[in-house]
């Protein structure tokens, strides 16, 4: 995965007071956090800042699991290799969306794809280009949000992202329209999300995270603030109905939706995902779709 939601979406109308405990919390002055509408300008500032701030304390925490050259879709470990989900690479066009360090990218280098990695985050491609330079597997990135892609139109056979730019900006048709924009004519469009249902629960992954505290049609964006207000982190919810709506008004169809199960025997736990939570309910949402040709 790229880059991992770290919000709590149960969170109330008003700031909730909560101690700092990652670096980006203490650099960018996180005091608590809210729900209420966050514009794309506003969302781009802070999650930019966000990611740069916590790219170190993200890799200790989870480079691992991520690897520097594999393609794991979602805290579930389902890969790309298993799963299949963009089809044969080898000699395809290929563009990752919100890359993060880019073990996908490198992946699917190996395999013998042309891939460019795009994120929004300097911290991110920091840490990308670090393991580009380890592996010897040279993947060019680039730096742009993901609702104005700096390519031209027709540029990749496939776009895909594992828990990239999607949850974070705040018009997320913009971004299917523009992945539309730069695919071929029938170019393939995977990307791995938290499950919309996730939202009616507190993000916990204990016993507490199985009770349903707030409305699924809630659209209104979770977000962190400092003590004047700002935005210092934003997430964005969108039900499966949005995602739909935005795919298809965008000129993409959806072939199939995929909700990894949790494995046996995975016993670790990601953030608010865990075996008790993934044995009742699914928390990855992977869509797959393909340009009209």
């Amino acid at each position: 995965m790229s880059t991992l939601p770290t919000g709590d979406p149960d969170a109330g109308p008003n700031v909730t007071e909560s101690p700092p405990a990652r670096a980006a919390e203490r650099v960018l002055g996180t005091v608590g956090s809210e729900r209420r509408e966050a514009t794309s300008a506003e969302s781009v500032a802070a999650n930019s800042a966000w990611w740069d701030a916590d790219a170190d304390d993200y890799h200790v925490e989870h480079g691992e699991f991520l690897g520097v050259a594999d393609f794991v879709w979602c805290p579930e470990r389902l890969r790309e290799a298993d799963a299949h989900l963009l089809g044969d690479v080898a000699g395809r066009d290929v563009l990752e969306v919100g890359c993060g360090s880019a073990p996908c990218a490198r992946w699917l280098s190996a395999r013998g794809a042309r891939v460019v990695g795009l994120d929004l985050s300097a911290g991110m491609l920091r840490y990308a280009a670090a393991a580009g330079e380890a592996t010897g597997i040279d993947v060019p990135l680039v730096r742009a949000n993901a609702e104005r892609l700096p390519f031209a139109t027709g540029s990749f056979d496939i776009a895909c992202s594992a828990f990239g730019a999607v949850p974070f900006v705040a018009d997320v048709a913009a971004v299917f329209r523009e992945v539309a924009r730069v695919l071929r004519p029938g170019g393939a469009w995977v990307f791995a999300v938290t499950h919309p249902m996730r939202w009616i629960f507190p993000d916990d992954p204990g016993p507490n995270g199985l009770h349903v505290t707030g409305s699924y049609f809630d659209r209104t964006p979770y977000v962190e603030v400092d003590a004047e207000g700002r935005a210092t982190y934003v997430e964005h919810h969108r039900t499966l109905g949005d995602f739909v709506h935005a795919l298809t008004g965008a000129g993409l169809t959806l072939l199939d939706l995929v909700e990894p199960t949790w494995p046996d025997e995975l016993t670790e736990e990601w953030g608010q995902w865990s075996p008790l939570r993934g044995a009742l309910f699914p928390g990855t949402a992977i869509f797959q779709c393909r340009r009209v040709a």
